[in-house]
């Protein structure tokens, strides 16, 4: 039987098209190597569609996802997690199988050495996708890792060996193998955090312990507690992964740290802060393997997506976004940036910090230290032939001057504010100085928004709640039975909260010809918000009452979010 060209297969099996083959040929006959390989680098097929078809040339089991449910970890204790991420290689020891999956069939001799290593020389051999091996290496190491309340329990006073170590590459968080029970800790509670879906960690000091509290989904829950005698090394710790200066403690510092964990690439901010029981440590992780969210991920209705997508594409103005902090304004501001994005217009931004890297934009960072402000890098900005700007925040007059006179010269303009809701945004400007006129002149959309807990899928239920609650967000109990409401009841995989992730509510306001006359006459926030609600505008909290009415969320989380 003739042996099978991989090429061949590929065209056949997945797709591939003859002129991409050929091209992959013909980089194979100049520099070499294999033709797989060429073609994933050349995007023409992913990792799967290669592993497949060497399932077919070498006749191998393919399996495009390994389960992980009742999977049996005794291997770790015995196989090292970097010889098996080499290889990418993963035993699948289940009830109802033993096998050893691996991506590339022609690694004879690992794959012997681990058979031997396993004691298990008649294992039946399948192929699968190098992220499915992966994600089944990086569970079993983190299922067989030390909690971190045992890492607490094992550490006694004295204990700072090795915290000194400088670090300049921590690769991945899981393949640290070091004894050092405060790296231990630091690892544990960063790792946990991710798998958690954490936003923020807070490290707080007070006089006999230290607490730990993760933020998920917007609230901060208690994780740790470990002794006072812990945290000195616990604080010099992070500090050095972040590359500051451990003998500063009675000033606030900043700092960052890039880590790996597992297959995801997670960006944390730290800052500290001096207090009376030592220094208090926040740290906010960004993970940048995320795919930035489009606008119509947003959790708009599709009324309001339809006005805010129209808006996004203006020709020139200012459109705010305005909430408190941690109220998802960048995620909206990139949101409309990746929507826009293309290749016939100039989009610049200037942030603090730059969070996401957007392929195709200029973005700025802030630096106070060197003198580049909002202000002087917008002043920059406007000399690089822009047609959209993203000012991060609109923070003094100066600032807001600038943006304005930017929308009045023909560039579209992104900016936050920090107001309650869209209306007050209005006064904002005013209270910084900047006549009403120019408001009208220039702003063109103030959009206010909050993030709700969005009930968790797998512990959802229905119920019938009470006339006072639905009262509670403007809901007129009256419609009870004609609607289904639900709440979760709590599950493992939503930490027993009944929520899991997060989705927005919005209230935008355009400013249509009404609305600028009355701007100008009154600078009231109750009145404009009002005026607002008459031409139609959904409050925060009607947006809410709708998503309770969708099924997507709880009237308490709304109420929570609205009303307090």
């Amino acid at each position: 039987m003739r042996h099978r060209l991989i090429g061949e297969i590929l065209i056949e099996a997945c797709g591939l098209s003859e002129e991409a083959l050929e091209e992959a040929l013909k980089i194979q006959g100049e520099k070499g190597g294999r033709l797989g390989k060429i073609l994933i680098r050349q995007k023409a097929i992913s990792e799967a569609d290669l592993t497949k078809a060497l399932s077919i040339q070498f006749d191998l089991p393919f399996l495009a996802t390994l389960p992980l449910e009742d999977l049996k970890t005794d291997f770790t204790e015995n196989v090292s997690i970097q010889f098996l991420k080499k290889y990418k290689m993963v035993p699948v020891i289940t009830s109802n199988r033993a096998s050893i999956a691996l991506s590339d069939p022609l690694l004879f001799q690992p794959l012997d050495d681990l058979c031997r290593l396993l004691g298990g020389d008649g294992m039946e051999t399948v192929l699968a996708p190098p992220a499915a091996v992966l994600s089944v290496i990086n569970f079993a190491y983190d299922m067989t890792r030390d909690s971190a309340e045992q890492v607490i329990e094992g550490m006694h006073e004295g204990d700072t060996d090795l915290i000194l170590s400088e670090i300049e590459d921590i690769g991945d968080l899981l393949d640290d193998t070091s004894d050092a029970p405060i790296i231990k800790l630091v690892n544990l509670m960063l790792s946990q955090a991710v798998k958690d879906h954490a936003s923020d960690i807070h490290v707080e000091p007070s006089q006999n312990r230290v607490k730990i509290r993760y933020r998920v989904d917007g609230i901060l829950y208690d994780k740790l507690s470990p002794p006072k005698h812990v945290q000195s090394t616990l604080v010099s710790r992070i500090k050095i992964m972040a590359k500051m200066n451990i003998a500063e403690k009675r000033l606030p510092q900043d700092g960052r740290i890039e880590i790996k964990i597992g297959n995801k690439n997670i960006d944390i901010r730290v800052s500290t802060i001096p207090t009376a029981f030592g220094e208090r440590i926040v740290m906010r992780l960004l993970d940048k393997t995320n795919v930035l969210i489009t606008v119509s991920g947003l959790g708009m209705s599709e009324d309001r997506l339809r006005q805010f997508d129209r808006l996004i594409r203006s020709a020139y103005g200012i459109i705010l976004v305005t909430g408190p902090t941690g109220s998802g304004k960048t995620t909206t501001l990139y949101g409309a940036l990746s929507t826009i994005n293309t290749t016939d217009i100039n989009i610049i931004t200037i942030e603090d910090p730059v969070e996401y890297q957007i392929e195709g934009i200029g973005q700025i960072q802030v630096n106070p230290k060197i003198g580049l402000t909002f202000a002087k890098g917008l002043r920059s900005i406007v000399r690089q032939d822009p047609d959209v700007i993203l000012v991060g925040e609109v923070r003094d007059m100066e600032t807001a001057e600038i943006a304005i006179q930017s929308a009045l010269t023909g560039h579209l303009v992104f900016s936050t504010l920090h107001t309650n809701d869209s209306a007050s945004a209005v006064t904002r400007l005013i209270d910084m100085g900047i006549e009403p006129f120019l408001i009208t002149s220039s702003v063109v959309a103030i959009l206010a928004q909050r993030l709700i807990r969005v009930i968790c899928n797998d512990c959802r239920e229905e119920y019938t709640p009470d006339g006072e609650s639905l009262q509670s967000i403007g809901i007129n109990p009256a419609i009870i039975e004609d609607n289904k409401f639900y709440r979760g009841r709590g599950c493992s995989s939503c930490l027993n909260t009944g929520y899991s992730g997060r989705t927005g509510i919005f209230e935008l306001m355009i400013l249509d010809d009404k609305l600028k006359h009355l701007i100008l006459k009154s600078s009231d926030a109750n009145i404009i918000k009002q005026r607002s609600v008459e031409q139609g505008m959904a409050t925060l909290q009607q947006d809410g009452a709708q998503k309770v009415l969708d099924g997507i969320t709880t009237i308490e989380e709304v109420f929570r979010v609205t009303c307090q």
